[in-house]
């Protein structure tokens, strides 16, 4: 099996190179990942400029291309010129720090899986709960011996998964749950701040919403401790609505 490895966090983040060495289990990979880190870049491309990239070494072993654009970049780029053959699987991650609730929007580690599924390949995007000394090898083995297991059940389709590991999930085993996302929204709030200048600057402070205690989504139940996979989409057509629309009576002149 043909496996492409990407990230936000930059081509040489501890995360992705935890996730390279369990990959290896699973196939041949090839890691095609940003120069610099993308966080919270969304599914943004490069387009109006050239995008550069170049083969990164580990003395005499090749890391991996590493591309100055966004995760998105990353895996076009790395489908149509990069991989020695067309993937079989993507994998982005491993992120530092959940990727959950709506904050799914705004992930370039889920990005990167997006455009994977864009293509018809089944992808991955894989999270860490964030730690000062993240245990990314022991979060890189649970999230292989995960996708292998999905791989060996789900069906022919090329399908979409964001999968978010605790810290606590690697103390002892942790239950894995099929759950949703939460869309509650965060309640954006800023901070006021001066610069030596005296000019304004603004700080995010917003704080990672807490559901009702009856939903069972990806966020109330990372925070149980439990490792969440969650299937996604990104049809964002609202289907439900299209019949009732089809009968509006729409005219663009008076």
């Amino acid at each position: 099996m043909q496996i492409l490895l990407t990230n936000d966090d930059g081509i040489y983040a501890p995360g992705l190179a935890a996730m390279e060495r369990a990959l290896h289990s699973l196939g041949n990979v090839t890691v095609v990942a940003p120069l610099t880190e993308q966080s919270g870049v969304g599914h943004a491309i490069t387009y109006l400029t050239p995008l550069m990239c170049r083969e990164v070494y580990d003395g005499d072993r090749q890391r991996g291309w590493a591309v100055e654009g966004s995760p998105a970049d990353c895996v076009k780029l790395a489908v149509a010129r990069l991989c020695p053959q067309r993937p079989d699987l993507v994998i982005s991650g491993i992120n530092s720090g959940q990727n959950a609730g709506i904050n799914v929007l705004y992930s370039g580690t889920v990005a990167a899986a997006i455009e994977g599924a864009f293509f018809g390949i089944t992808s991955f995007a894989v999270s860490l709960e964030f730690d000062e000394h993240a245990r990314y090898d022991a979060a890189a083995q649970v999230a292989a011996r995960i996708i292998r297991q999905v791989l060996q059940q789900k069906d022919s389709d090329a399908q979409l998964y964001n999968l978010n590991i605790p810290t606590a999930a690697l103390d002892e085993p942790a239950d894995v749950c099929v759950a949703p996302m939460c869309v509650a929204p965060w309640g954006e709030q800023y901070e006021t701040r001066r610069d030596p200048r005296g000019r304004n600057y603004y700080w995010a402070t917003g704080k990672q919403p807490v559901p009702p205690e009856d939903e069972r989504t990806d966020l109330s139940l990372l925070r149980e401790g439990k490792i969440t996979l969650t299937p996604l989409a990104f049809d964002m057509t609202r289907r439900d609505k299209l019949a009732m629309m089809r009968d509006w009576q729409l005219t663009a002149g008076e």
